[in-house]
């Protein structure tokens, strides 16, 4: 499932409810583009010549290479760590730091541990690995988290985002 937000135009549109968002895997922040990423755009969608567009992946290579990345070999160790960080970013839980408690009004939820860990070992084979680690975890927890960490006014006024809470906790948890 894929999903564009726009920031700016709201019209017609309603934000999503928390429990419809955390379906997504990543939440992904595209900047603008550099100035000849720019051009590009600005001259192939003005001009008159169109590319075909072709498949780049048919439903059965998508469906292998998921059930590839299910085959990835995971630590308990890794696991673990997932575990941690997550149950660590529901304010009033004992494994919720002053910080998270302070900025955050709901944590991540189960969802959370799956997609850390299949994003994890999606990571560790486009890295070339047939295992994943701690570090394909911190990889991939920012965008994973961000859309399921809800911060509250003070974290709004103090200038916490959920991104900020995401490396805090790497600090936290350590490993």
């Amino acid at each position: 499932m894929l999903g564009t937000q726009n920031p700016i135009e709201q019209e017609g549109t309603y934000p999503l409810p928390e429990a419809q968002l955390d379906r997504f895997m990543f939440k992904i922040q595209v900047d603008y583009p550099s100035f000849d990423e720019e051009l590009t755009i600005a001259e192939t969608t003005t001009s008159a010549a169109t590319r075909a567009l072709g498949a780049v992946l048919s439903q059965s290579d998508i469906l292998t290479l998921q059930a590839v990345v299910r085959k990835v070999l995971l630590a308990r160790s890794v696991s673990t760590f997932a575990v941690k960080l997550v149950r660590a970013t529901r304010p009033g839980s004992e494994e919720a730091p002053d910080f998270v408690t302070k900025y955050v009004t709901w944590g991540a939820g189960p969802r959370a541990c799956q997609a850390l860990l299949l994003g994890a070992k999606a990571n560790a084979l486009l890295d070339g690995r047939v295992h994943a680690s701690i570090d394909d975890v911190r990889y991939v927890a920012t965008p994973v988290l961000r859309h399921r960490l809800v911060t509250n006014f003070r974290a709004e006024s103090d200038g916490v985002k959920p991104d900020h809470v995401v490396e805090k906790l790497f600090a936290v948890l350590g490993e």
